[in-house]
């Protein structure tokens, strides 16, 4: 029974390694075309190099040949790659699929190939032998996914921007993916090669290309088994029709892309996303939870002591097309101080924390953030040196869980083990559970314990903002950047978000946070700072910055050339002039809550219990 479908189960592990090429940059967020190009130029060279299996045996010609191709796959990756990681979505899918055409066409008017009759290869490939490399591919994407590198793969894949301010180099690990495509593209070409006897150009055609990529995606990016599963989809449908008495050649085409369009509209993961995706919380144990040894297999930085300087703006600019965002911010925040920084919409603040992060460059002026001149130094190398944030609209890893996510955020601390979980190595394991450790760590923190298992894009949208929290000290940061976290809260959920911070901050945390809040600003702050229009109007303590007329200015405005007085509320007092939801009318006077740390109009002393 099992010979009679040999062929058909031999193109089903086939297919699969082939899905398995296209897998490897779909799981990075890239749209690649170029197998097919690294598959035919392995197989003819694999063909044309290796020795014949009347010198060395069967076995031993098709194991060299596979070492050739996929070396010569992987390098073709390597020549295609450096040029054009710097593309994304459709051009990158155009120009590698233009790298695959100009090799069909120069092998197709190559002598050495035999041209459109193609190069006759023995016949070694087995059927044990094509499930025996499957099974090896498919054991490298496994043990690849639970990895750091399989998880900022998929971070990159989710959403670049937050990739790189996790301290993850997509450059090089979206070179890394293309190469792995490469070589495994390299290891199908020569196994199709030794078993269909004889290989040309057009085998290895656009068609060829498409089908490779809609089985991966009918198949699914999200989990390992997706290639095999579109595989033998793909494949099994010829054979169901001719069980059945069908012959009608347009059946397959038509139910694959039906398939297709199905996925696309309901099952953007493809088949793979129906298999649920394990999500292991460590129990919590306690003191040693908190302070255990789970530590010491964790990458540590030296943080600033008190009173340093953590960062020092000069001068600092911005401009976009002769519109200055930013201009002549002078501002240095030492370690240990929470740094509020408010001001009407548009006033240049998230402006400002992109440059402070590196995610921007200046204009003018400069900065230095942890001894990192910004500017000049990619995002990664800024979160590396200790500098983490969340946006100003949530940037979550949506298809991940919050656990993940928060796994994610342990990149610059946690150490490399994709190679070591390959020789099921105790090391790994031991550094896959501090990490899982610190990320559950993180979790309990802002009390989202929990719902560890459940997506990031299933999460209530106060917790998504708790979530990015969780993330950006998953790195053990020595800044940390929060970009209006309390956004969406009510007052209750502001407060113990307030709380929080503060704890942060005695724990000799440095923070620096935006907020329309300026309620929960002004209780939480050690520091505010003031922007209007681009430049610095006030700079301070609490106190000082509530009693400051030019923020009252700047806040409720004036009427008939004269300062209109107020107070700034407990809660939200908006910007009147952003849009807000919660504005606040110019002639708003809104009371102060007992004992907050100050306010526009002199302070109640009368105490918080009083009736």
């Amino acid at each position: 029974m099992l010979l009679e479908y040999a062929t058909p189960l031999t193109f089903v592990a086939l297919g699969a390694i082939f899905a398995y090429s296209f897998y490897a940059v779909l799981i990075a967020g890239q749209l690649s075309l170029g197998q097919a190009g690294f598959a035919s130029v392995a197989a003819f060279s694999a063909a044309a190099l290796a020795p014949g299996r009347e010198e060395v045996g069967e076995v031993p010609a098709l194991l060299i040949a596979v070492a050739i191709g996929m070396t010569v796959g992987a390098l073709a990756a390597v020549v295609l790659g450096l040029p054009t990681m710097h593309l994304r979505g459709v051009f990158l899918a155009i120009a590698t699929l233009g790298f695959a055409e100009a090799v069909r066409v120069v092998l197709l008017n190559s002598e050495w190939t035999g041209g459109a009759q193609g190069l006759a290869v023995p016949r070694i490939l087995t059927l044990g032998m094509a499930w025996t490399a499957l099974a090896v591919v498919a054991y490298w994407f496994w043990r690849m996914g639970r990895s750091r590198y399989g998880r900022a793969l998929e971070a990159i894949r989710e959403d670049e921007l937050a990739a790189r301010s996790m301290g993850i180099d997509v450059g090089r690990h979206r070179l890394a993916a293309f190469v792995t495509a490469g070589a495994v593209a390299g290891l199908y070409g020569v196994l199709f090669a030794y078993y269909v006897r004889l290989i040309a150009p057009n085998d290895f055609d656009f068609a060829a290309a498409v089908e490779g990529l809609v089985t991966a995606v009918v198949g699914g990016s999200t989990m390992f088994l997706g290639p095999l599963l579109g595989s033998g989809f793909q494949t099994m449908v010829p054979e169901i029709q001719r069980a059945v008495g069908v012959e009608a050649g347009w059946i397959r085409p038509f139910l694959a892309s039906l398939l297709l369009l199905v996925v696309i509209l309901f099952l953007p993961g493809g088949l793979a996303s129906l298999l649920p995706r394990r999500t292991r919380m460590p129990a919590s144990s306690g003191k040693d939870d908190e302070d255990g040894d789970g530590r010491s297999h964790l990458a540590t930085r030296r943080h600033p002591g008190a009173g340093e300087t953590v960062a020092a703006l000069t001068a600092l600019g911005k401009e976009y097309g002769g519109v200055h965002a930013v201009r002549n911010i002078d501002l240095e925040v030492r370690a240990g101080e929470v740094v509020g920084l408010i001001g009407p919409n548009g006033a240049g603040k998230t402006t400002l924390v992109n440059m402070i992060s590196g995610l921007v460059p200046p204009s003018s002026g400069g900065a230095t953030v942890l001894g990192v001149t910004i500017g000049r130094t990619p995002v990664h190398k800024v979160a590396s040196a200790g500098v983490s944030r969340t946006f100003q609209h949530s940037k979550l890893f949506n298809r991940l869980s919050a656990l993940e996510n928060v796994l994610v955020g342990g990149h610059l601390v946690s150490r490399p083990t994709f190679l070591r979980r390959l020789l099921w190595l105790p090391s790994a394991r031991r550094d896959e559970q501090a990490a899982l450790e610190q990320a559950a760590r993180c979790l309990r923190r802002v009390g989202l314990a929990d719902s560890a298992g459940i997506r990031a894009s299933a999460l209530s949208y106060g917790d998504q903002r708790r979530l990015e929290i969780a993330r950006a000290l998953a790195s053990d940061p020595s800044l940390l950047i929060l970009d209006e976290p309390a956004a969406g809260m009510n007052h209750v959920e502001a407060a113990k978000l307030s709380t929080l911070i503060r704890s942060l901050a005695a724990d000799g945390l440095t923070i620096l946070f935006i907020e329309h809040n300026v309620g929960m600003v002004l209780e939480t702050c050690t520091r505010v700072v003031v922007l209007n229009f681009g430049e610095v109007i006030a700079s301070g303590t609490p106190e000082e910055i509530a009693a400051d007329p030019a923020v009252i200015e700047a806040y409720l405005g004036t009427e008939d050339d004269e300062p209109v007085t107020g107070s700034i509320a407990e809660g939200t007092l908006a910007d009147p002039t952003g849009g807000d939801p919660d504005d606040v009318a110019p002639d708003a006077v809104i009371n102060v809550h007992p004992g907050a740390a100050g306010t526009l109009d002199p302070p109640d002393t009368t105490p918080r219990n009083a009736t």
